[in-house]
């Protein structure tokens, strides 16, 4: 059973990732303004990151083995099309993580010779990094999850630019 999904499309992810450090940069002036702390996310959040990349990289690994002729299992079609969910959402939240880390970053730039404590510099970081290895294995574990072109499937009929944009098969 195939089914026809959009697969992640890289501009995408870079316009996510700029419209949250633009976000990111607009609250930390506001909370600056105010005398708030910075909105960055707790390095605990690190560890649910590193869960929900670890996860997405199992099942991506379960699907490719499969999709490459180590049948011995059946595979659920149905965790397969939620690997490539999971797979999507994993770097569309890493493209969100590090657009918001990256622009409260560019914010504290300036101040970064009057701090005497660095530590939240290299939170963000921390977490930019970690927001980047999720888009990775997103993308990567969605590649994972895409079936070869059959042996005997004729080939298909060219199409449209706008009509096949974008679109690929998945287990």
């Amino acid at each position: 059973m195939r089914s026809t999904m959009r697969t992640i499309r890289p501009a995408w992810l870079v316009a996510v990732a700029i419209v949250l450090a633009v976000l990111g940069w607009v609250a930390t002036e506001l909370t600056s303004r105010a005398s708030l702390a910075l909105p960055v996310l707790p390095l605990s959040s690190l560890a649910t990151m590193g869960l929900i990349v670890v996860v997405c990289l199992i099942l991506g690994l379960k699907v490719r083995r499969w999709r490459d002729g180590k049948r011995d299992k059946v595979l659920d079609p149905l965790m397969a099309a939620r690997t490539v969910v999971l797979a999507q959402a994993c770097a569309y939240a890493g493209a969100v993580l590090l657009g918001w880390h990256t622009g409260i970053l560019l914010d504290q730039l300036p101040t970064l010779g009057l701090r005497t404590e660095l530590g939240v510099i290299w939170q963000m970081a921390a977490l930019m990094a970690g927001g980047v290895v999720m888009v990775a294995v997103g993308v990567a574990v969605e590649r994972f999850c895409k079936l070869p072109p059959e042996d005997g499937e004729p080939p298909a009929p060219p199409r449209t630019k706008r009509e096949g944009h974008g679109e690929e098969e998945f287990a």
